[in-house]
């Protein structure tokens, strides 16, 4: 059913579980300190947010799809936007985890965070460049 969109999605959720997981365990070592049930249902809203942002990104590739579709055009791909948005996330969520382990106390590879910021950056640019061929 998700096509292009399976493996992005599952990843996303995946590093929302991660991020979640570690988020809890930095908890106790930030100066903020400790969990919350108010600050673990706001991570909770937060990532049931971003798999709707998804879902958004899904329908605006149905309706681009439709378009398309109606004037005789055929576009191979389903899930541009989704995949593209679910991947920006993904890079989002990772930079998070990594964030959680050094707050952890854990000893992160320094060319993790620059790679990850690198990745996100090119998805922007790929779907700032989308946008203007479109326009």
């Amino acid at each position: 059913l998700l096509g292009t969109l399976y493996i992005p999605v599952l990843l996303m959720v995946l590093c929302n579980i991660i991020d979640y997981i570690t988020g809890c365990m930095a908890a106790s070592n930030r100066p903020d300190g400790g969990i919350s049930s108010y600050r673990s249902i706001r991570g909770i809203k937060k990532k049931v947010t971003m798999w709707l942002l998804v879902v958004v990104g899904a329908v605006l590739d149905q309706l681009i799809l439709y378009a398309t579709n109606t004037i005789g055009i055929n576009i191979p791909i389903k899930f541009l936007v989704a995949c593209v948005v679910a991947i920006w996330i993904i890079c989002n969520e990772i930079i998070s985890i990594l964030e959680n382990m050094i707050d952890i106390g854990i000893a992160v590879p320094t060319f993790l965070m620059p790679l990850v910021k690198n990745i996100k950056s090119q998805t922007e640019h790929i779907a700032d460049q989308k946008e203007s061929e479109d326009k």
